[in-house]
């Protein structure tokens, strides 16, 4: 019998390394695989039909779109300014934007309350104007905000870093606008990485637990309803994980099958 064409005897590195690979696979999926398959679907889709559920669903998942959002205006002009320009302190500038990812997130909300709370400057003036941030969407959203745009900064400076600078400079050369250029040349092509970090921005949102239960909740988390989806979850584990596991699985399963589709479509995206 003829060996398979192509096929090569795996060396005992090889071997020994898809061994650890796959125990690290089955690490990461197997504790959300066992979450979902312990419930029912139609205890899941009991659950999800509850009141405070599918509120906490909804706005979890709208919060998370907002903290996008505002994340992609403020966001991307930083990212192209640190991929185009060289300039002193930009070190540091880039370090700064990575800050939120390496602080205790609980430590994250206990600092924009210093800054958002109602009792400091800022904090003082957008109370003035009608917008709190305890208790309130707007205290959900500058948290997820926080906790996750560096995603979206970082990968949006990669995709402006790989659009080659010539091709701007040649359209400015034939008379377009620094504006022009930008909207015509750079975004269109760095779109797939700002999109990537956007996917990343939400996912990383809509799972934030810590900086939220400091600006917008009580550490009880009463005192506001509705809840976002991680907080429901540690909220209802007080009750036992009976009646926690089927939140948590409806979590997964909106974080796992919306992710899946925003990154098929950055895929297909680069296929074309």
């Amino acid at each position: 019998m003829t060996k398979m064409s192509g096929w090569k005897k795996p060396d005992s590195m090889s071997i020994v390394f898809i061994l650890l690979g796959a125990i690290m696979l089955l690490f990461i999926f197997a504790p959300p695989l066992k979450t979902v398959f312990s419930s029912s679907p139609g205890t899941l889709w009991n659950t999800l039909l509850e009141e405070d559920v599918y509120s906490s669903v909804l706005l979890t998942i709208f919060a998370a779109l907002t903290a996008t959002l505002i994340g992609l205006f403020l966001g991307v002009p930083l990212a192209y300014v640190l991929a185009r320009h060289q300039f002193r302190g930009k070190r540091f500038v880039e370090a700064i934007i990575d800050v939120p990812i390496v602080i205790p997130h609980s430590a994250a909300g206990v600092a924009l309350l210093f800054v958002f709370g109602s009792n400091f400057l800022f904090g003082k003036i957008l109370n003035g104007i009608g917008i709190g941030f305890f208790r309130s969407f707007t205290g959900v959203v500058i948290a997820m905000m926080f906790v996750s745009v560096p995603f979206l900064i970082d990968a949006a400076k990669e995709g402006f870093k790989a659009v080659d600078v010539r091709l701007e400079k040649v359209a400015r050369t034939l008379g377009a606008s620094a504006w022009k250029s930008f909207f015509r040349i750079s975004l269109p092509l760095a779109w797939r990485s700002i999109f990537s970090g956007s996917v990343l921005m939400w996912a990383r949102g809509l799972s934030e637990f810590g900086a939220i239960i400091i600006i917008a909740y009580s550490a009880s988390f009463l005192g506001w309803s509705p809840k976002v989806l991680p907080v429901l979850v540690a909220n209802r584990f007080d009750f036992g994980l009976d009646y926690a596991g089927p939140v948590a699985a409806i979590a997964i399963l909106i974080s796992i099958i919306t992710f899946i589709v925003l990154r098929s479509i950055a895929y297909r995206g680069e296929k074309a």
